[in-house]
């Protein structure tokens, strides 16, 4: 397990560390190696039942859309689809370990961050408008039934899980941000940081 978790690591940094100055092909390199390893890593986990394969299932979604935006632009509606599904076998994990408990302030929050996302970037998502404000909607969903999860049960758990929608969700947000409306310093790293340790808490809960 302690190889698995160092090489994790090592691979996302050598990856976050490329977005930020590094070259092209270390790029293209390290994000499908980390992304294999994580999956390694999640299958390693102790006691996986029927519900935690999803986030397995998750993780190949997940590779799938990485390898699509590698793609011409025209490929990008389906790496978003892919990344909708990742999210969506998240969700259902989620899903399996709740109750019926449900506290009004997180979703109304949560909707209002959706919406100010969405907003800034209406004007500028064109033909991939509804495929984009669609995938947001799947993340908003993970990220409320994690802290809702987290508002009842706040173990160390739900906490990784909550963790790692949040990080996932500002990937997102910072990722469509740089692509459709303004470039700035770091954006590629940032996302990629956010975007890996998303994944990597999600993965670690199963060994919690």
């Amino acid at each position: 397990m302690l190889w698995s978790f160092l090489a994790v690591l090592f691979s996302g940094w050598l990856y976050v560390d490329a977005t930020y100055r590094g070259p092209q092909w270390q790029r293209w390199v390290f994000k499908p190696v980390t992304m294999l390893l994580l999956l390694a890593w999640a299958w390693q986990a102790p006691g996986l039942n029927t519900s935690d394969y999803l986030i397995l299932l998750g993780l190949l979604a997940t590779l799938a859309g990485d390898a699509l935006t590698l793609l011409p632009q025209q490929r990008l509606m389906y790496a978003v689809g892919a990344f909708f599904l990742s999210h969506l076998l998240y969700t259902l994990n989620f899903a399996s370990h709740m109750t019926l408990s449900f506290f009004w302030p997180i979703p109304l929050v949560i909707l209002l961050v959706g919406l100010l996302l969405i907003a800034t970037l209406w004007t500028r998502l064109e033909e991939l408008r509804w495929p984009v404000c669609t995938f947001i909607g799947m993340t908003l969903v993970m990220l409320w039934l994690a802290a809702e999860q987290y508002y009842f049960a706040p173990t160390a758990h739900s906490f990784t899980l909550l963790a790692g929608s949040l990080l996932l969700l500002l990937a997102n947000a910072v990722w469509f941000f740089s692509h459709y409306r303004r470039r700035f310093a770091a954006d590629r790293a940032i996302v990629a940081a956010c975007y890996f340790a998303g994944h990597f808490l999600i993965v670690r809960s199963l060994w919690l």
